[in-house]
């Protein structure tokens, strides 16, 4: 097996906390620097110090190298303040502008890349993908100096950074590029059009729906990286299978999305954890609602992008009004851990306003999603007390049980978080994290994952199934809740990076294979 002596990814979440891609390569880079220690180098945009929050510039690092790029591209270099700590290098693509009609006149003819129809984010994100090739082949020729057989491959993640692909394909042939779809920008857009996405399958086609959905630029710019790069990949079978609907290429390798337990304190640093976020939850709600809640309060999340549908967020709503219904009419359990029924729902999602919904006994409170103080799109968010200084993982802790009841998800990595912190969950069957607990024998929230049947057309039995399994949740015995929560640990395990890894160094070896045989 041909095996990287550098590996170089890029992605428009490297120090930039957007959503689940971030999560995937903060959380994989531990295992990448085991293997590559010091030789993984990942590459991302410059939104500048007080954006880029998780990178710590070094600036005697790669000192030589910096020098020449520098005449072209702004560039920062330092270190990507996750578990690893791999070198990241942050650049800014503002030189390219001026020649973005003849770079895109280029990737046409070169590649059938039609930028014509480009609108909104596209030009940033393709200019940038395109800086981030030309840097990485000046990195390539810094490092291979005087080792011509060095092995290097390129790591592409989602549309943004595609033009990376084309410019080494062109410009650098030997390094061996890859690119993975997270989810594709066409089964995206049917899914959050309100367009049924699993009764039609086989009948859409992707061209056509990108110019019905007006994606015709982004969605090609996706579809010839697949085509082109050396090793195509995916994370999920549900996706796979959508990308050679859509994308018209049947991937060379699904790669599942893993988890680093370093995340996770361990022991009675974990009580401790789960203590204080409890209490920090409890506290706050405490201060919106102006009254005194009962400790042993049910507290139930939801996280994830302001996707109402795909991420299931209507859903979940409308089973916390249907949970309060229920439990109304219900009898006390004497001997659970939640005899007194009280449901506090956290919503955590980037949303400016945060209001407090009550459904009798189930109160739904809005959380900010990434506990930064600010939203996706940069408006300052005043956090209550409780919270501040406080991230997503620190109050994950807290929480007894989570909900993701997904319409469309490729992967889940907030069901893989939850379970890894401990926290039993609820995802549905078209979540790719769901089939893979499917596969994994779960049967139920017993077992640390409630994996619920979802379709086009059966949102009312997703909502009442939802409700359902929290509330016969909340009437367990003290012990089995225990044991659920201990399962949830167990099963997130089997999905740790160290188990998962393997199929990264399967797709090295495709896509080094390919670049040499070239």
């Amino acid at each position: 097996m041909n095996t990287p002596d550098y590996i170089f990814e890029t992605s428009w979440e490297v120090c930039n906390r957007v959503g689940g891609i971030y999560a995937v390569l903060s959380t994989r880079a531990a295992s990448m620097q085991k293997e590559h220690p010091d030789k993984v180098f990942f590459f991302g945009p410059d939104f500048g110090a007080h954006s880029n929050l998780y990178f710590k510039e070094d600036k005697k690092l790669l000192s030589n190298w910096k020098s020449d790029v520098r005449n072209r591209f702004s560039v920062r270099v330092g270190r990507w303040q996750i578990p690893g700590e791999p070198v990241a290098i942050l650049l800014k693509a503002d030189s390219l502008w001026e020649q973005k009609d003849q770079i895109y006149a280029w990737a046409w003819e070169n590649f059938c890349v039609r930028s014509h129809a480009a609108y909104g984010d596209y030009d940033e994100s393709c200019l940038f993908g395109y800086a981030a090739g030309m840097v990485m082949e000046s990195l390539y020729n810094h490092l291979t100096v005087g080792h011509l057989e060095s092995a290097v491959v390129m790591h592409a993640n989602e549309w943004q950074t595609a033009f990376a692909v084309f410019y080494l394909r062109a410009h650098c042939p030997k390094i061996g590029t890859l690119f993975t779809t997270h989810a594709t920008g066409i089964g995206r857009s049917i899914a959050g059009n309100g367009k049924p996405l699993y009764d039609y399958f086989e009948g859409y086609h992707g061209d056509q729906m990108a110019e019905e959905l007006n994606m015709v630029s982004k969605h090609s710019v996706e579809k010839m990286a697949a085509h082109w790069a050396d090793c195509f990949t995916t994370v999920s079978d549900i996706t796979a299978r959508e990308c050679a609907q859509l994308l018209d290429k049947q991937v060379d390798i699904v790669t599942p999305n893993g988890f680093e337990p370093g995340f996770v304190p361990a022991g009675k640093a974990f009580d401790r954890a789960r203590a204080a976020a409890r209490a920090a939850l409890i506290t706050t709600a405490e201060k919106l609602l102006d009254t005194r809640l009962a400790d042993n309060s049910l507290l139930v999340g939801i996280a994830g992008r302001l996707e109402w549908k795909n991420k299931g967020i209507d859903v979940f709503l409308k089973a916390m009004e249907r949970l309060g219904e229920k439990l109304y009419h219900a009898q006390p359990a004497a001997t659970s851990l939640y005899p007194v029924g009280e449901v506090i729902a956290f919503v955590m999602i980037p949303y400016l306003d945060k209001p407090v919904m009550r459904f009798g006994k189930v109160t739904v409170v809005f959380v900010p999603h990434y506990l930064n103080g600010q939203t996706t799109d940069g408006a300052t968010v005043k956090l209550p007390e409780p919270l501040k200084g406080k991230t997503y993982y620190d109050l994950l802790a807290g929480l007894d049980l989570t909900a993701f009841p997904s319409y469309y998800e490729p992967w889940g990595y907030t069901p893989l978080e939850s379970i890894a912190f401990h926290v039993p969950t609820i995802t549905t069957d078209v979540a790719g994290f769901g089939a893979w607990a499917l596969q994994e024998g779960t049967t139920g929230l017993k077992d640390g994952v409630a994996v619920i049947h979802r379709t086009d057309s059966n949102f009312d039995d997703v909502v009442d199934n939802v409700a359902l399994n929290i509330q016969r949740f909340m009437q367990q015995p003290a012990e089995n809740i225990e044991a659920a929560r201990k399962a949830a640990a167990a099963l997130a395990k089997k999905a740790e990076w160290r188990n998962f890894f393997k199929f990264y160094r399967k797709a090295y070896d495709i896509a080094l294979t390919k670049s040499m045989n070239r």
